[in-house]
């Protein structure tokens, strides 16, 4: 294989310019997708974009299970349900009631389902990069996540992740082997609208925290 190289300057002004737009309006849509249907056109640019992420040793640990019968859909749904209420009795009672009031997943209003895995094997025994962090499988796998979800914003594609499910009903629904791990259930369509600002702080559950607050010089709390 002959080695190739390419220029590696700076985009072009609008270009870069909609690379951190997509990055600052991505949403975690919940209740806004829209019943048109995701093309098959579309669907391939977003997987596409997945498979190109960053994966140490270049191992690409991901499969994609696209979901559409809602049958199917409606299994995660029931397993969410569950899920969500055990969940709401582990908040405090002041919280409750406003987490009661979120709605956090769209699994049947979204044309199309994704479930994103890592299979713990794909690079055998010794992966390089894995030798003394064994997660970076894990790691990579969530780097396909985030390249999905903002070439899905540059789309107007809407996409939800669906936490709140347990690994062993994601096991059972979709008969993963036991060296795969269930790493995001996403939920994808088209929508019109997205809020400005993260629905959660929209909501009052939580701020973005500021920036300086995060930056730390040489060590740990030195800013």
């Amino acid at each position: 294989m002959t080695d190739t190289l390419a220029p590696a300057g700076p985009f072009s002004a609008p270009e870069r310019d909609a690379v951190y737009r997509a990055i600052k309006t991505r949403r975690d849509v919940r209740s806004q997708f829209l019943p048109d249907p995701v093309s098959d056109d579309v669907l391939r640019r977003l997987l596409t974009a997945a498979h190109h992420a960053p994966s140490v040793g270049l191992m690409q640990p991901w499969n994609f299970v696209v979901i559409r019968d809602p049958s199917v859909k409606a299994q995660v749904a029931q397993a969410f349900s569950r899920a969500n209420e055990e969940a709401a009795a582990m908040f405090p009672a002041e919280r409750r009631a406003l987490y009661s009031s979120l709605k956090l997943q769209g699994i049947e209003q979204a044309p199309v389902n994704l479930l994103i895995t890592c299979d713990r094997t794909r690079d055998g025994a010794t992966g390089l990069g894995r030798t003394h962090a064994p997660d970076m499988d894990l790691h990579s796998t969530v780097c396909a996540v985030q390249n999905l979800w903002l070439a899905a914003r540059a789309e107007g594609v809407g996409v939800g992740w669906v936490s709140i499910v347990t690994d062993a009903d994601l096991r059972g629904i979709f008969g993963l082997p036991d060296h795969v791990v269930p790493v995001a259930y996403l939920c994808i369509g088209h929508v019109a609208e997205l809020h400005t600002e993260p629905e959660l702080q929209v909501k009052g559950w939580a701020n973005r925290l500021p920036l300086d607050d995060l930056i730390f010089t040489d060590r740990w709390g030195q800013h």
